[in-house]
């Protein structure tokens, strides 16, 4: 079966048709830049033109880096502050004429990982976390997720450095505007990951976003007590974990 995943970013929306089966798209990522301001009606707007770029899909899935209650999205950390507490999944659906899924994007690239890639068969305690714009989380126990964790939020105060949000310390977006080299980068990759893992302690992490495709530049530098690996999907995997979503939510696959 092949649905529509649309990922919303900071700086892109993108979107592709997956086959379910592997995991793969079944034609060619389309990428139209996030509007700026990305406010509800440009994103709307920008999220229908990727779509109508395919064949209608039965259902689609749509990642947004926030939190989504209920098909709600409740925060805005790297979008327009008009998405608080914005119906989005009722706006998207009005705007594409189909059944809508809307959730985090980092929870939707942990459930790709999981099934078709770093994380597949493993069990115990698994956190994905992708570096981008921002820094988004996904924590499953057992293969189960535990939506909207949002551990790119952490106060990184406590230690001694600049204080306030771990994504202002060590995401993509400050490795670029601070034009830090991938060891100094990779130091802060290290200093966050270590932070993470003494609050949870989990038995894989998994790192996902655009610097996944670049692991071999700093990931060796990443020394934590845990094995530490890229995710297998890149990039691709926000799309693709939120049309396997939408799936099961329409009930045409099996999972939870």
């Amino acid at each position: 079966m092949v649905v529509l995943g649309i990922d919303i970013g900071g700086s892109g929306i993108k979107g592709a048709p997956v086959d379910l089966a592997t995991g793969e798209f079944t034609a060619d990522r389309v990428r139209i830049e996030t509007p700026q301001p990305a406010d509800v009606d440009s994103v709307v707007r920008t999220v229908a033109a990727v779509a109508k770029s395919f064949d209608p899909a039965a259902s689609v899935g749509i990642t947004f880096p926030a939190v989504v209650q209920h098909g709600v999205t409740k925060t805005a950390a790297n979008v327009d502050a008009s998405w608080v507490d914005a119906p989005a999944q009722r706006l998207f659906a009005e705007a594409l004429g189909r059944p809508v899924t809307v959730l985090n994007d980092a929870d939707a690239a942990g459930v790709a990982e999981l099934e078709y890639g770093a994380g597949k068969g493993v069990n115990g305690l698994v956190v994905m976390v992708t570096f981008g714009t921002g820094i988004g989380s996904a924590l499953f126990i057992d293969g189960r997720l535990v939506p909207n964790t949002e551990l790119g939020h952490l106060q990184m105060s406590g230690l001694h450095l600049h204080g306030g949000d771990a994504e202002d310390y060590a995401s993509d977006r400050i490795r670029e505007s601070e034009d830090l080299s991938w060891p100094d980068w990779a130091e802060r990759v290290q200093t966050y990951l270590r932070h993470l893992h003494a609050l949870l302690w989990p038995d894989l992490i998994i790192i996902g976003g655009g610097v996944s495709k670049k692991a071999d530049r700093y990931l060796h530098l990443v020394d934590v007590p845990t094995k530490v690996v890229p995710a297998a999907l890149q990039n691709n995997a926000g799309i693709v974990g939120a049309a396997l979503l939408a799936a099961r939510n329409a009930g045409v696959v099996a999972g939870g």
